[in-house]
């Protein structure tokens, strides 16, 4: 599996589990009206083993976010130490370009 389908199907996944929180929401809400016993207590345990799970979902994406941040700058970094030239070369056309756009303005 490549990086862009890895992303698609974790954008994808995330989309499901606040679907999930959404629907499970929406059922708390439901029970709580005018209701209190089982059926309250059932559907505020299912609310808050949902959050947990999103939530720790959501620590583990920004993990491995963080950890793909990390290494891009890594390779970047290794890159310019290896080709510095090529680097500044990269660095002024880029810079070239940015000002030609910016000055059309």
């Amino acid at each position: 599996m490549n990086y862009g389908e890895l992303k698609n199907a974790s954008r994808d996944k995330l989309m499901t589990d606040v679907k999930a929180v959404i629907a499970d929401a929406e059922a708390y809400l439901d029970a709580s009206v005018g209701q209190t016993g089982a059926a309250y207590t059932a559907a505020r345990k299912k609310l808050e083993a949902t959050l947990n799970a999103a939530r720790t979902q959501a620590a583990e994406a920004g993990r491995v976010a963080a950890e793909k941040t990390r290494a891009a700058a890594r390779a970047t970094d290794a890159y310019v130490h290896e080709k510095p030239w090529e680097s500044v070369a990269m660095g002024v056309g880029v810079g070239l370009l940015l000002g030609l756009l910016l000055a059309r303005r």
